[in-house]
């Protein structure tokens, strides 16, 4: 199936966290995860085990031929465990379903482009290998060789085609790769970072190619759990500094707007690495932009406090909600955003995301839910689950 429309990374993760197809009762509570060592590169592949899995790359490029223009760009792909087919012996059930989606902001053009696809693990249509990261959505693809990733994906109106080298080492997030994610111990996830990636490669818009150079932000993450039931959205950023730090920020809010949990981490160029403690991100709202379209009003220009430094981070363009309310009724922000330090000097650039703003996020999803993002992917989930 090909969707026009994407719902946000984390939309899919509290679907599939909720046992995929919200029929209650089916899926196992979900347990504190234990501190472990991650191992690679077998840890940058799937874990079949655990209910929902991403892959997720963002990043600023430049193109000097056919003319000089500037570009963000996202990839994600999402694995999701249907707990209620594992003990189906049909070769149709749909055990694992990928995902995936990719965007393009055309700076220059003041314009987002936005694609998604979904389709159940198996035949030779979606694969995500347990051994290293080697993952298959139909044509679009995302593999890793060494310390070398290369990602294809075509789209209908655009293109991306493009190789990450590593230029760090592994960024472990949380306490060595286990992050929290709330008050409770069981919500939290294995996540670890891969800041700094030297990109180049081909970006296509409208049948026009152009060649882009720059850098990239790879996560990679999994987990079991819901987030806190009173969070009813999240603001998150990932930045890659240009002296070669790397700088990472969430806060997850309640329908106040005062933070459930707040997290993150800083390396500096030299590899020295801080694991924010809860209460040492805050986040403050500067300037709102409000969509012409869906009328959500978005923070679009943040002072960020973290320990490392106080951050102004700024979208490079006001417009990059996507709406998908037409496929899964997910509508959130999420885009190319420039980092400037508390003197006023830009020092890097990366992603800014935003969801809970056009409405709060339902975190227990079920076939009778109000809420229509769940509705509608449960229902299609349930199709693909059993056919």
């Amino acid at each position: 199936m090909h969707l026009r429309d994407k719902p946000g990374r984390r939309q899919l993760l509290l679907t599939a966290l909720a046992g995929s197809t919200g029929m209650a009762g089916w899926a196992e509570p979900a347990r504190a995860l234990p501190a472990r060592q991650l191992v690679f590169p077998r840890d940058r592949g799937s874990h079949h085990d655990f209910r929902t899995e991403w892959w997720y790359i963002t990043g600023h490029a430049e193109s000097l031929q056919p003319e000089k223009r500037s570009f963000g760009f996202q990839l994600t792909f999402f694995r999701s465990r249907v707990d209620e087919t594992q003990s189906i012996a049909s070769k149709f059930a749909a055990r694992q379903l990928i995902f995936a989606h990719a965007a393009i902001t055309d700076v220059q053009g003041k314009k987002l482009w936005h694609d998604q696809r979904i389709a159940r693990q198996g035949f030779a249509i979606a694969s995500a290998s347990e051994q290293d990261m080697s993952i298959k959505l139909r044509d679009w693809s995302l593999r890793a060789e060494g310390g070398t990733y290369t990602a294809e994906l075509p789209a209908t109106d655009f293109a991306l085609k493009l190789q990450f080298k590593e230029t760090q080492s592994v960024l472990l997030q949380g306490n060595k790769g286990l992050s929290r994610k709330g008050p409770d111990e069981k919500q939290a996830s294995y996540y670890y970072s891969q800041p700094q990636l030297a990109t180049r490669g081909s970006l296509q818009l409208k049948g026009q190619n152009f060649d882009v150079t720059g850098k990239a932000w790879l996560d990679h993450e999994w987990s079991q759990e819901l987030l806190h039931p009173s969070a009813v959205g999240w603001d998150w950023i990932g930045m890659n500094l240009d002296d070669g730090s790397a700088l990472t920020a969430f806060r997850l809010r309640d329908k106040d707007g005062g933070a459930v949990w707040d997290g993150g981490s800083f390396r500096s160029a030299k590899g020295g690495l801080y694991p924010f403690s809860r209460g040492e991100v805050i986040f403050r709202s500067v300037r709102r932009w409000k969509s012409p379209l869906t009328q959500a009003t978005y923070p679009v220009e943040w002072i960020v406090r973290t320990p490392a430094d106080f951050y102004t981070v700024k979208a490079v363009i006001d417009n990059q909600e996507l709406d998908s309310r037409q496929s899964t009724g997910a509508i959130y922000w999420e885009g190319l955003s420039e980092l400037i330090e508390s003197s006023g000097k830009r020092v890097g650039s990366g992603y800014l995301e935003m969801t809970g703003y056009a409405q709060a996020l339902r975190l227990k999803a079920g076939l009778n839910t109000v809420d229509p993002a769940m509705a509608f992917t449960n229902s299609y989930l349930l199709k693909l689950a059993f056919p």
